[in-house]
Order: structure tokens, then C-alpha cells, then sequence
């Protein structure tokens, strides 16, 4: 039976303390990777993290900040940099859905400007500071969303960054293409994590699983089997594509 080996690797996940980020940094730990999870302010679920990496035996360290600052960044890839003596493999996961419904004709600069901060803005930062520090033959995946390919009402903000984030796959694989590093994106339809309690309250779970051709909505370790596929060897030809993974929901309209 063929094996998951990713020993002498190092990964970086960001967001990597909850929901599929945290389900990514243990998967790819339990394939051999070292792991570095970062965060914005939870210091207790990081530090909890990498308690659980570490007992699967692999180097782990997590690192906190606004990654819509370039300087995070920075200072995040420079200690994978110290420590590790480059990268293998970047997961540019952090984000948020805001909740609230708000018509295009209604949204306000300050909802625009933060979704595109921490969604888009910080992808930009991170992807490009991991590829200064990536190794030839490394991995870049980065999560997307169903909103990005056929949009999501009321969340334009939403889906016009994960849509950014495909365009940015297609051409950051064609530039990284002559060193043979991979850039995928990952595309999550709804998942079961705390960024959809609201949607999911007062029986929206039920509405939502039903309108789902497998009936269910998606655990972070649906999620987190498909990144680290990309992230292995099994995916060495696989370049700018985006992998979706939404139970066929997109097939519904």
C-alpha cells in the first residue's frame, strides 16, 4: 500500500489554529512535515496546535500577527528561514466570511476594504514571501471558494476575493512552473466551522445539507485530504488548477 511520506519537509500554514487550517497543519504533520501555524491573536488554540504537532513527533512552532501586514510576513518567513533553511510548502488559508447580507448598493467602504485586507491583501503578502524562501520542487496551495467561481449575493466582497485568488493560481503556476513548484487552489463549498455558525443556526444546517447532492456539509478534514494531496508527491503534475470540494453543490445552479 502506497504511503504519505512528507519527512524532511517544512510546511506554512496560515489559520492553521482552527477549522481547516488546524485540520491541514495535523494532516500534513502526520504525513512527516514540519509544521509552522500561524494566527491573529488565539495564543491559547496556537499553543494548543502545536502540542499536537509535536507529539506527532515533528518540529512545530506558530507565529501571530496581522498578515495584512506585510511586515508579519516578513518576520514569519524569516524564522521558517532561520530554523528550517527554507520552505517546501506554503497553505495560504486564513480568511474571513463575514455573515451579515449586505447588498452591493448598501456595503461600505470599511466592510470593502477589510474583507479585501485579510482575504486578498494577506495571500499577497504570504504567497510572496514564501516563494522568496521556497526550494525547487515546492508546493503552494491556497484556499479558494465556490463564491469565487460563481459568485455569492450580498457577499461581493467575499467572492470577489476568492476569485482574485484563482486568477492569482493560474498565473503564479506559469512563473513558478521552471523551478517545478506547483501553485493549486482548493475551492470549499460549506464547511462545518465556527466561520458558519451564523448561516447554520435556526435549521439553516438542514436547508443548506439538503441542497447539497451528497446530503452534508463538509468537515475541515474533507477539506484538509485534498490540500495535502496537492502539497504531496501523487500531485507533482498538477499545476494551477483549482480543486473543488462542495459535495457537487455547484452542479445544483
Amino acid at each position: 500500500m502506497l504511503g504519505l511520506d512528507l519527512s524532511s519537509r517544512t510546511a506554512v500554514v496560515t489559520g492553521g489554529t482552527r477549522g481547516v487550517g488546524r485540520a491541514v497543519a495535523l494532516m500534513l504533520a502526520d504525513a512527516g512535515a514540519d509544521v509552522v501555524v500561524t494566527y491573529e491573536s488565539r495564543v491559547a488554540a496556537a499553543e494548543a496546535v502545536v502540542a499536537d504537532l509535536e507529539r506527532r513527533g515533528v518540529r512545530a512552532f506558530a507565529v501571530g500577527g496581522d498578515l495584512a501586514d506585510p511586515t508579519t510576513s516578513d518576520r514569519i518567513f524569516g524564522r521558517v528561514q532561520e530554523e528550517f533553511g527554507g520552505l517546501d510548502i506554503f497553505v495560504g488559508n486564513a480568511g474571513i466570511w463575514p455573515p451579515e447580507d449586505v447588498a452591493i448598493a448598501d456595503m461600505d467602504e470599511a466592510r470593502w476594504r477589510r474583507t479585501i485586507a485579510v482575504n486578498l491583501d494577506s495571500i499577497f503578502f504570504t504567497t510572496r514571501a514564501a516563494a522568496r524562501i521556497m526550494r525547487d520542487h515546492g508546493r503552494i496551495v491556497l484556499i479558494s471558494s465556490t463564491a469565487g467561481q460563481r459568485g455569492e449575493a450580498y457577499h461581493a466582497d467575499y467572492a470577489a476575493t476568492k476569485g482574485a485568488i484563482i486568477s492569482m493560481v493560474k498565473g503564479i503556476a506559469i512563473e513558478l512552473a521552471a523551478r517545478d513548484i506547483t501553485v493549486n487552489a482548493v475551492a470549499p463549498g460549506w464547511i462545518d466551522t465556527e466561520m458558519c455558525v451564523a448561516p447554520f443556526r435556526d435549521g439553516g444546517r438542514e436547508r443548506i445539507a439538503a441542497g447539497i447532492p451528497l446530503g452534508r456539509v463538509a468537515t475541515p478534514e474533507d477539506v484538509a485530504g485534498p490540500v495535502v494531496f496537492l502539497c504531496s508527491p501523487w500531485a507533482r503534475h498538477i499545476t494551477g488548477e483549482v480543486v473543488n470540494v462542495n459535495g457537487g453543490a455547484v452542479l445544483c445552479g
